[in-house]
């Protein structure tokens, strides 16, 4: 019996780190909008990519300024070797957006209502490496777009 109950509860923990892992956001997976690898100096200035907002899982689990609703996998990756400038993401829309980011060092960057209800990240020194970007959804989904940019 004792044994039962052990297998029991070692299976329900089991199914309760898969539930965790599942609405976990993954730098990891394919980006739902595709990306793209780039230089400094890259043109055109800016990249601009058409994107849904929004998805599931609550951005503000992961702490910081970070809110609105966001998918599981990236919306966009965007790999870049720097150089001297300095390197800006932006979103526009309609709808009231977010935007979160695993940088490079694999921390996250996350920021709201930059200008008006659109949200902008900028590194004046950008790291080399992989930007992976959610567009999040404050409030209704939405069209949007991504703006990626050496100009401030």
């Amino acid at each position: 019996m004792r044994t039962v109950l052990l297998t029991t509860a070692i299976a329900a923990a089991m199914m309760a780190v898969a539930a965790t892992s599942a609405a976990a956001q993954d730098p990891s997976a394919a980006a739902s909008s595709g990306g793209m690898r780039a230089r400094a100096g890259f043109t055109p200035d800016p990249i601009r990519v058409n994107i849904y907002s929004g998805g599931s899982i609550d951005a503000s689990r992961l702490g910081g300024a970070c809110t609105g609703m966001i998918a599981s996998a990236p919306d966009y990756e965007f790999t870049y070797t720097a150089g001297s400038f300095p390197l800006s993401f932006g979103v526009v829309s309609s709808g009231d957006t977010s935007l979160v980011i695993n940088g490079p060092d694999g921390r996250w960057y996350c920021n709201d209502d930059a200008e008006g209800l659109n949200p902008i990240l900028t590194w004046g020194r950008p790291p080399s490496g992989s930007y992976d970007i959610w567009v999040g959804a404050v409030g209704s989904a939405a069209s949007a777009t991504l703006l990626i940019s050496e100009s401030n």
